[in-house]
């Protein structure tokens, strides 16, 4: 699919849960809505401001009728996806810019700033539910554990954390030891019993549920710069539990697998420019993965090109043809042999005696052969040894070399 323009740089993208539409949050502070086919085509839905401040993040709501937004200007905008008007508006929401927001459930959504403050938020309330403030640098992404109703969060300060919603304490369950780098991307695998961190120096860093959230358990390097963002292809496609997609800081869309680890291909390429978001559409079960940098483009890439081996297919109805057409010669053959009749037959049989004879006469002057080049290889060996143990002769355990004349004057 073609590129889309946006006419800025982009900070972050959400895709509607079942229908084919994107919303960008611009630099500028811009929210522009975009449709699309498979075609390539696209068009813009709605194009609102809410703030001339920066755009850094999004997130939709369950329904898809609404989505928020969050940046710069500190506040908490509610836009509308029928209308594409804001409805709604926190103002200071948060004391520092706003860096991340997760929707988390239906009346639920969580969002964090530069200062390391995380704070739970229910739509229908005007103020936070609760705030946490046990980081102290910027938030750079959230994940949610639907099965505990925990919220994980990353942090610019080196560490994770885990908090249970259900929990009145304003502390966290649950928090990771410094890992001495910053933690930019989370994303949980293989069912959610492991979760993918990446980092500014390019290491993907695994943790286990199993053994706590103390310490990673792995750490997987191989991408040259930071990995700013992370994502999970279709469960539709091979083990898509533990493959996922990797946004890089030097402009490479990666599919990444785990347990083996090896590096599956490149999905898009953003040249110079460094990967900010990526996500995939109806859902995370769609066909597009749309992904956007620093540059004012929103790239939408097609997976099955990517996951999808037409090679093996062709290569199978290659070998199917291959053998109808072995099938048909055989048939031919014998179609043949019934036209010509017993005379035929009769010297189709003499000539088959023939063959078979001459091939016999030939494997056995053959076998001849080969036994007498077996008997030239022996003697061959034989005689290759003899002189070296002519040449040396062996000495008795007490014997002693002495010239003749030595015995004669005794």
């Amino acid at each position: 699919m073609p590129d889309i323009p946006v006419g800025a740089q982009i900070f972050d993208l959400a895709f509607h849960a079942d229908q084919p539409l994107v919303i960008t949050g611009l630099l500028t502070g811009h929210v522009k809505a975009f449709s699309y086919d498979e075609q390539g085509n696209h068009e813009e839905k709605f194009a609102v401001r809410p703030s001339k401040r920066s755009c850094r993040t999004l997130a939709m709501s369950d329904d898809g009728a609404r989505v928020w937004t969050g940046g710069k200007a500190k506040a908490i905008h509610t836009i509308d996806i029928g209308t594409g008007e804001v409805v709604e508006t926190r103002a200071g929401a948060h004391d520092a810019p706003i860096n991340r927001m997760r929707r988390l459930l239906p009346n639920l959504l969580a969002s964090g700033d530069d200062d390391g403050v995380i704070k739970l938020w229910d739509p229908r309330k005007e103020d936070a539910v609760r705030k946490y403030t046990h980081h102290f640098d910027f938030i750079s992404d959230f994940m949610w554990l639907d099965d505990k109703k925990q919220l994980v969060a990353t942090s610019g300060d080196g560490t994770l954390s885990v908090m249970d919603v259900r929990s009145k304490k304003l502390e966290p369950v649950a928090q990771s030891e410094d890992q001495e780098d910053e933690l930019l991307s989370l994303l949980p695998i293989k069912g959610g019993q492991k979760v993918v961190v990446g980092t500014q120096l390019g290491i993907l860093s695994i943790f286990n549920r199993k053994s706590g959230w103390g310490d990673c358990v792995d750490r997987i390097p191989g991408h040259p710069q930071s990995i700013d963002a992370l994502c999970a292809i279709p469960s539709r496609y091979p083990n898509a539990h533990s493959t996922f997609l990797t946004g890089s800081s030097d402009g490479i869309l990666r599919a990444i697998q785990l347990f083996p680890t090896k590096l599956l291909g490149v999905v898009a390429d953003h040249g110079e420019f460094p990967i900010e978001r990526i996500a995939v559409d109806m859902g995370g079960e769609g066909r597009w993965v749309g992904s956007v940098g620093h540059e004012e483009v929103l790239k939408l890439t097609d997976l099955q090109e990517v996951f999808e081996d037409d090679g093996e297919e062709g290569s199978g109805a290659e070998d199917a043809v291959g053998g109808d057409s072995s099938d048909s010669d055989e048939q031919e053959e014998d179609g043949r042999k019934e036209d010509a009749g017993p005379m035929a037959s009769t010297e189709a049989e003499k000539d088959d005696e023939e063959r078979s004879e001459a091939g016999a006469d030939e494997d056995k002057d053959s076998s001849e052969e080969d036994e007498r080049e077996e008997e030239r290889r022996k003697r061959k060996r034989k005689t290759e040894r003899e002189p070296l143990q002519a040449g040396r002769r062996k000495k008795g355990r007490n014997e002693v070399e002495a010239e003749p004349a030595f015995f004669a004057d005794l």
